[in-house]
């Protein structure tokens, strides 16, 4: 069951106030938390969010300072909001050129104009003429 929303926002007003090396603190007890009591799993993040807290976890790891690490995430999080901009951008080009191409091929030519020459209706008298070069020809 999630968290009621009264709780969450309380959680979050109080999470505003404090520091980043604080905050990671309460991150580290709430993961300790999911691992030992959670009933189900977590939502599934998206690729870019796996590698930005794998990245996180390795610097939180190597002492880095709290600062250096929000600064870090910050820029991978933009990063992957250009690359999630340009994967959409590309599906949206590539489903305009499918439906340009289903319009393209379900079009079907008219019929209207004159009709294509044939030996019966030719604008021409040479389909008159029974012996082409014979002494019947009329120049």
């Amino acid at each position: 069951m999630p968290i009621n929303e009264h709780l969450r926002d309380r959680i979050l007003r109080k999470l505003e106030t404090l520091s980043d090396e604080r905050a990671y603190q309460v991150l580290d007890y709430v993961e300790f938390l999911e691992s030992r009591y959670a009933e189900r799993t977590s939502p599934s993040a998206n690729t870019f969010t796996k590698f930005t807290e794998a990245i996180e976890d390795r610097l939180r790891a190597g002492k880095v300072s709290a600062s250096a690490i929000a600064e870090t995430v910050g820029f991978m999080n933009r990063a992957a909001s250009v690359l999630n901009n340009a994967i959409e951008t590309g599906k949206t080009v590539a489903n305009d050129l499918v439906d340009k191409a289903r319009t393209a091929t379900d079009v079907r030519p008219t019929t209207s104009g004159p009709p294509p020459a044939t030996p019966d209706n030719a604008s021409s008298t040479a389909h008159d003429t029974k012996d082409p070069g014979g002494p019947g020809e009329k120049l």
